[in-house]
């Protein structure tokens, strides 16, 4: 299309004289025709290069050394063609070059090499992140199979394994209070719905004795002794269960936090002695292999896994001591309170000694609910 453009503006139709002198050539005519044709032009290309190229017609003015011209007279119908190198004047020249120095694409260009950029940052991202699941996922794997190694090699008697006596000792035996412990607090909470169905009982069976003394005047008296014994009695065990909630509350915050937190760093310290007799295993097997290059590097390699497992391993021996001791004060603190509640109660419950009950909950700050205060509220309901 440039070269059927180009063709068109230097080839152009001059008017002469019946003389055939070309006469004064409209040089400002022709400059402005062939600048409107490199405007044309430039359109097509691209308005960047539209005023670089107008500057260049400007400059070199129209070229007809290299063209014919088609003359037509005034009126008369003769057609010549007259050699253009006897015509003086500017001419227009096409500068082939020109287009060669400036890009097509201009800024369609630029913006494929950012996004070509931003795409080659995102999926450097991600090829990134890629590396390191991968090389966390090897570790871990490499993890595993030394551990599964020591712990079968324990279990078939073929691994050596670090025992600390005491500390085991010590574990076993908070193991085993805990599952007595479990079991007091299954019997407590057992008492507990059954005393409180009782406490229900005597409560529905006073409302029905005081109900029958006003119906029944020839037993009226005899009915109201004992709508006021069991709502007596069903005060007092009211009482009682706030007393015994309060042991189970105390039970339970002892078993299945107290003691659950130290077993759960047990748990942590024994999985760390099995990962530093893995690692241990390991290096003591590098070492009895050759001393090459390769084989001392190993070896390094090894024994700085070794003592980080090392480090980790000691220390959570050392939690895990300071926890049991700890745990061991709370406990007899704990317990001493609770038993001493919850034997104090019981007796004076039974004992029918209401003061002494009352008095024992205001020893161990033991707030009784209201009557419904378990019940959720109407918005609650709804």
């Amino acid at each position: 299309m440039t070269d059927s453009i180009m063709s068109k503006a230097a080839t152009m139709e001059i008017p002469i004289n019946s003389n055939g002198d070309t006469g004064t050539l409209p040089e400002d005519d022709s400059l402005e025709q062939a600048a409107k044709l490199q405007w044309n032009l430039d359109e097509k290309v691209g308005s960047s290069r539209g005023t670089r190229d107008l500057q260049q017609v400007m400059v070199s003015g129209p070229n007809l050394n290299e063209t014919s011209i088609v003359s037509g007279g005034y009126g008369g119908t003769a057609e010549g063609i007259i050699p253009t190198s006897s015509i003086k004047g500017p001419a227009v020249r096409y500068n082939s070059e020109f287009n060669k120095r400036i890009p097509v694409s201009g800024i369609g260009s630029s913006m494929h090499h950012s996004s070509s950029s931003s795409s080659m940052t995102a999926e450097e991202a991600t090829r990134g992140v890629a590396v390191e699941k991968l090389e966390f996922v090897k570790k871990w794997g490499l993890n595993t199979y030394k551990c599964t190694k020591q712990m079968i090699s324990e279990r078939f008697g073929r691994g050596s394994r670090t025992v600390d006596l005491e500390l085991e000792a010590q574990i076993e035996v908070l193991r085993d209070t805990k599952r007595k412990y479990e079991n007091v607090l299954r019997l407590a909470r057992a008492l507990t719905n059954h005393f409180y169905s009782m406490v229900q009982t005597q409560h529905a069976l006073g409302d029905t004795f005081a109900d029958l003394s006003q119906k029944s005047p020839e037993l009226r008296d005899e009915f109201g002794y004992n709508a006021e014994t069991q709502k007596l009695l069903c005060k007092n065990g009211e009482t009682l269960l706030g007393a015994i909630n309060f042991f189970v509350s105390s039970i339970n915050t002892l078993v299945n936090k107290t003691m659950e937190d130290t077993l759960m760093t047990i748990k942590m310290y024994e999985n760390a002695r099995l990962e530093y007799d893995a690692y241990r295993a390991d290096l003591e097997e590098l070492s009895l292999g050759p001393r090459d290059a390769v084989a001392m590097a190993r070896i390094d390699s090894a024994q700085q896994q070794y003592q980080v497992q090392k480090d980790k391993y000691e220390r959570l021996r050392s939690d895990v001591t300071i926890k049991l001791k700890f745990l061991e004060e709370n406990k007899v603190k704990v317990m001493h309170k609770q038993l001493l509640l919850f034997h104090n109660a019981i007796s004076a419950y039974f004992a029918g000694n209401q003061q002494q009950l009352e008095q024992t909950l205001k020893q161990f700050n033991v707030k009784l609910k209201p009557p419904g205060a378990d019940k959720p509220s109407w918005l609650e309901e709804q």
